[in-house]
């Protein structure tokens, strides 16, 4: 299967190389793309700077592709490879005990994978993880979170093979007085709406932080997903 990719950056990438990028990313070390060209666009562009939707296709028919939105998985097994990757601010004990709790019991062996398809952490949707680790949202409404601005997916190539088989086809400008606009109304629509609606809706079946610690809750829990 062929799938068409697109990276956005404040420059051309002809030829993607493994190794090369920030290690802190939501996923490591990678190459970080989405199969949108606008969210690709929007990516690419700063407050007051151009950039450029790199674009290529890659052939996934040989790799092996941990996909986090596949039901085997739940919004803790994304949030956990975050934990391994990014900085979070855990200055309770109850976030610390959680980041502990979550790291020992939904680890995903995703290393082992050339790519990796989920959630984009951009600064709201990191935001939303935070909450979740202070106890103040669920699980369902971190779920509900993560589709608040419709960010989409990250396609990540992570592997050796994941970058011999990719090929660029080419680049589309982006202009930042078309697409930065876009951008920042995207994340205050996450943010506006998280607030709105999210945040401040309980309902009685909700399962937050302390009762999966509590219950030693584990991934094969139904009430997960």
């Amino acid at each position: 299967m062929v799938r068409n990719i697109f990276h956005g950056s404040d420059h051309i990438i002809e030829k993607p190389i493994l190794g090369q990028g920030k290690p802190y990313n939501d996923y490591g070390l990678g190459f970080y793309c989405t199969e949108s060209i606008d969210m690709a666009k929007e990516w690419a562009v700063g407050e007051n700077s151009n950039g450029f939707a790199n674009c290529y296709t890659i052939n996934c028919k040989a790799l092996s592709i941990l996909n986090l939105c596949n039901k085997e998985y739940s919004i803790l097994h994304w949030l956990t490879i975050l934990l391994e990757n990014r900085e979070f601010d855990t200055i309770t004990p109850l976030a610390f005990q959680a980041k502990e709790y979550l790291l020992e019991s939904f680890h995903t062996d995703y290393r082992k994978y050339d790519c990796i398809i989920g959630y984009r952490a951009d600064d709201s949707y990191f935001s939303f993880a935070q909450d979740f680790l202070n106890g103040a949202i669920s699980i369902r409404q971190l779920n509900r979170a993560m589709f608040l601005g419709k960010l989409g997916q990250q396609f990540v190539l992570i592997s050796k093979k994941a970058f011999e088989s990719v090929k660029f086809t080419g680049y589309e400008v982006a202009y930042n007085s078309d697409w930065y606009r876009r951008k920042v109304s995207r994340d205050k629509l996450a943010r506006r709406e998280y607030f709105d609606s999210t945040k401040n809706r309980f309902e009685k079946d909700d399962i937050y932080i302390t009762q999966i610690l509590r219950e030693e809750i584990k991934p094969d829990d139904p009430r997960l997903r």
